[in-house]
């Protein structure tokens, strides 16, 4: 992102939206076309998420929604690695640049971007007859050697899972006119608050020092508890049990699956969710509980890791397996 003295068009739509938000004098106020991300002996995580118009948004999502999202899927994926946000780099491939879609989102990706720390250093913008996406990498920091990644998972180590899970693919499921739609429909509260979790996650980066301090693997949960749960123990090289009944929902899902509108399937496997899944020894598990109540977040211990390495199993009440058709949103 750069601003010459005879600036094009794109240089002037970067101008006057995002140079704003580049606050980090590594960013040299976008002049330059690289910045500077500075360490004091801390590692550097790097994660990288697109979203895409039509696959991780609707075209008639809101652009301040679709700005926070596209933000907050990379923090929950720093979150998940005990990582600090120390900035982001941006690249918006859009169809046209009109300022009553521009302005709110590049408002609201400023507002995250304070609120969460995580400054804006660059980035790039191009033209595209197809679908828009917005494509963000963003930079954290954990002391030398401490990131949390998926390989150190054990047998005997609790799963504990952040907030609640489902509510975005509930959410989803209620704007494209799904089950869901027609079972809320007479409940405005429940309605919002589900298309609320699939528009604006919120990314547990409250925590990030706690999993650091407490856990032995975790991820976030981006494409549905079951399969990524999965991934966690293939990359562990371990096998896991859970206990269906201790997933944690809101009040709202709770309610669906209550009165068959939707099944219990349709939570575990949904993508969206941006919830912090770990793997903590029992000595350890109090405390990070502790340190979710501390910052209002609940932390929800749903299994156990066993050794082996077939597929996680999700039991019921009365300890029968259920039989998954699908573990989780896939892209092909």
């Amino acid at each position: 992102m750069t601003t010459p003295q005879n600036p094009s068009g794109e240089d002037s739509l970067i101008a006057l939206y995002f140079k704003p938000l580049a606050t980090d004098p590594g960013a040299f106020g976008l002049v330059d076309d690289a910045a500077i991300l500075s360490s004091a002996g801390e590692d550097i995580v790097v994660t990288t998420d697109a979203v895409v118009e039509g696959v991780h948004y609707l075209a008639t999502d809101p652009p301040d929604s679709i700005a926070r999202k596209a933000l907050r899927v990379n923090l929950s994926d720093l979150a998940a690695k005990g990582a600090e946000p120390a900035g982001f780099v941006l690249t918006l491939a859009l169809r046209s640049k009109e300022d009553a879609w521009l302005r709110p989102f590049a408002d609201a990706l400023g507002k995250d971007a304070k609120t969460f720390a995580c400054p804006l250093l660059g980035g790039d913008t191009v033209s595209t007859p197809g679908p828009q996406m917005i494509s963000i990498t963003a930079f954290g920091r954990v002391p030398k050697g401490r990131m949390i990644g998926r390989t150190g998972a054990r047998p005997g180590d609790l799963i504990l899972v952040t907030g609640t899970i489902g509510d975005a693919a509930l959410g989803l499921d209620v704007l494209t006119g799904g089950a869901a739609a027609g079972a809320v429909a007479s409940d405005p509260a429940a309605r919002d608050a589900l298309i609320s979790r699939y528009r604006i996650p919120q990314p547990r980066n409250a925590l990030a020092q706690a999993v650091r301090d407490h856990a032995t693997a975790a991820m976030d949960v981006s494409d549905g508890l079951a399969g990524d749960l999965t991934k966690l123990c293939a990359a562990s090289g371990v096998s896991a049990t859970v206990e269906v009944a201790s997933v944690p929902l809101s009040t709202a899902a709770r309610d669906l699956v209550a009165r068959n509108a939707v099944c219990v399937e349709t939570l575990l496997a949904g993508g969206d969710d941006y919830e912090v899944l770990c793997t903590v020894s029992p000595a350890q598990s109090d405390a990070l509980i502790a340190a979710g109540q501390a910052v209002g977040v609940a932390v929800t211990a749903i299994g156990t890791i066993v050794e082996g390495r077939e597929r996680p199993r999700f039991l019921d009440g009365q300890g029968q397996e259920l039989a998954l058709k699908r573990l989780s949103y896939s892209h092909f």
